[in-house]
């Protein structure tokens, strides 16, 4: 079985910090309590078996860290390969602006709709079909009976079940947000169809 485990970073905002769209232009690093979400999905990985065979983040700071921690906490030695197709989407004129603000330039129901759907509200700098065609190329490149990590961030993993060939269903039985340090499994049969396993697992909820 080939297998790919998808994971948001862990936090980027403290309990004291005002929390801010932040998208591809905005390169945060992780706060503490984002530390410790990344060691608990190692944590939950390494319980479960799920040693990886390869690791991939995107070029922002947040995804690297995260990465590394997962990695440190599995004890497992290999390297983290950046790629700038798991970078988060570009926001735009919401790029790094607080929600409130968001809401007030785009409304709620485009909120929404982006929540829900993956439909991309007005002015933000991103194609869909780009991120859903690099999901599935990479996807597909995947050696047979492995598996990979790979750490992105909220806006891009939301476009991963199109690997299904069935997103609409998918979006109707599952909320498309990762939450942060979380993470999705994943599995790629031997027909080639890849199917959802798990999706939006937080450690923190089922590791007793």
């Amino acid at each position: 079985m080939t297998r790919l485990i998808i994971a948001r970073h862990g936090n980027t905002f403290g309990p004291d910090d005002t929390p801010t769209r932040v998208g591809a232009r905005t390169d945060l690093p992780l706060v503490q309590s984002g530390v410790e979400q990344s060691v608990l999905l190692g944590l939950y990985l390494k319980l479960n078996n799920l040693y990886p065979d390869q690791a991939f983040a995107s070029n922002l700071q947040r995804t690297v860290m995260t990465a590394k921690f997962v990695l440190s906490t599995m004890e497992c030695h290999i390297d983290v390969q950046q790629d700038s197709l798991f970078d988060e989407i570009d926001y735009g004129p919401d790029e790094n602006q607080t929600e409130d603000k968001v809401i007030a330039r785009i409304g709620e129901q485009a909120i929404k709709d982006w929540d829900d759907k993956a439909v991309v509200p007005n002015g933000w700098k991103v194609t869909p079909q780009d991120i859903i065609d690099g999901w599935k190329g990479f996807a597909d490149s995947l050696p047979e009976d492995s598996t990979t990590l790979v750490v992105t961030s909220n806006g891009t993993a939301r476009f991963a079940p199109y690997l299904t060939g069935d997103f609409g269903s998918f979006a109707k039985n599952h909320k498309i947000k990762l939450s942060t340090g979380a993470c999705a499994i994943l599995e790629r049969d031997k027909s080639g169809n890849w199917h959802v396993q798990d999706w939006n697992i937080k450690p923190k909820d089922v590791i007793k």
